[in-house]
Order: C-alpha cells, then structure tokens, then sequence
C-alpha cells in the first residue's frame, strides 16, 4: 500500500469514530495502574532534566496528554484526524492540538524536551517505522526521553469495523518488545527499559522507555526547521 493510501485510510477512520473512541477511552487509564505508573515516570523523567515542551504523537482526543499536563508537563498534542483533534480540543481547551503526522513531524530540530507515543504506532507499517524514529529523534533534545506504548505479538489484521460499530480500514500491527528496541537502536536511541502488561488499554501491551543518545548525528529524513503552531 502507497504512503498516501493507509496514512489517508487511518485518517478518515479516525474521523469517522472520533467521538465515539474518546467515550470508549476516557477513562481507561483509572483501571490501568501499571500504564500510570509509567507515565508518571516518563514525567519525572522530563522534569528532572529541566522540564519543557512534551509532544504527544498520535494523541488521539487528548486523554493522555491532559494526564500528563495534570503530571506537571507542558504537553501538547498532534494527530493524523482532524476528528480527533476537534475533540482533544473540545475536551481540553486549556491545551494545545495540532493536525500533523508522525511520518513528517512539523517540529524543530531538538525543540521538545520528551516524546510519547501511547499505541499509536499500531497502524504505521514496519517499512515506515524507521522514518518515524528517526523524527522522534530529530525533534528530541539530546537526552530527552522517549515513552512507547504498543500491542505485542505478531503479525497484522485488518480492521474494517471500529469503535460504536462504525466502519474503519486501518491494518493493526503487533510487534515484538525486541524488534521495536532493535529499531530504536538504529534510529539512534538508547533503550533503557521495557515491560510487558495487561490492562483495559490492551490484552498484551509494550511499554518501552528510550532516551536519545546525546551525540548529535545527521538525520536525514524530513528535516523541519518550524516550530509547531
């Protein structure tokens, strides 16, 4: 499938069942003890090394990122559905969203002191994860941490029918702890932890720190100079 093609599938998917997703997960993380423990670390993490800007990619309606600014970061939210952000918007007003992909991240060089990802690199295909590490990267500052969340297993399938029973078409993939460390690696980070857990966000879920190697290296991918608006 082209770049264009599934990037506009999950697009318009996510547009279609915006609002009844952000009902579905609101309050996912109150029974997921494990995932806000990790969470707050990722924030401790952030703010010991000085604070500052936090961009979570694939936010989806916000939940996550109203949960770290409750965490004492400075987050802000970016998403590929427009849907979505207008209701990361709706919800929390008091916070900034922007429509953008992960694949081509409209931030500057070293301009955001975290990065979190909280499963949504399910539906990026494994020939284009190299491009989005390499803009998680890009966009960190050197040292700054990088928080993933992820459905583990193996293989993908294809889903045609979503959240309220609204039709979507969007591959969801499910990776090995190992082989998404193996990519960090190459994109030039230094994997620092990883579990395994099971809760309300998903049946077998990865959670992985990283931090980006403090020597700066070329990355030639899709190098922006703007900051987010």
């Amino acid at each position: 499938m082209s770049n264009e093609g599934w990037l506009a599938d999950t697009r318009d998917s996510y547009d279609t069942v915006a609002a009844s997703y952000a009902k579905l997960v609101r309050d996912l993380l109150a029974d997921a003890p494990h995932e806000r423990a990790a969470l707050a670390l990722f924030a401790e993490l952030v703010l010991t090394a000085g604070g500052g800007s936090v961009a979570d990619i694939g936010c989806g309606p916000g939940r996550v990122t109203a949960h770290l600014h409750r965490h004492g970061l400075d987050a802000f939210g970016i998403d590929l559905s427009p849907g979505m952000i207008e209701v990361a918007r709706r919800d929390h007003p008091h916070l900034r969203f922007e429509v953008g992909s992960m694949t081509d991240l409209a931030l500057a060089d070293a301009s955001v002191a975290g990065v979190i990802a909280w499963y949504s690199l399910i539906h990026i295909p494994d020939d284009e994860i190299g491009r989005v590490f390499a803009h998680f990267r890009r966009v960190l500052r050197p040292g700054g941490p990088l928080l993933l969340g992820f459905h583990v297993g193996d293989g993908s399938r294809l889903k045609t029918e979503g959240y309220g029973g609204h039709p979507m078409k969007v591959h969801v993939h499910r990776r090995r702890p190992e082989q998404v460390a193996a990519w960090l690696r190459a994109a030039g980070f230094a994997v620092e932890a990883e579990t395994v857990v099971t809760s309300p966000e998903s049946r077998l879920g990865g959670i992985l720190f990283a931090r980006r190697h403090p020597q700066a290296r070329p990355v030639s991918q899709g190098r922006r100079q703007t900051g987010p608006t």
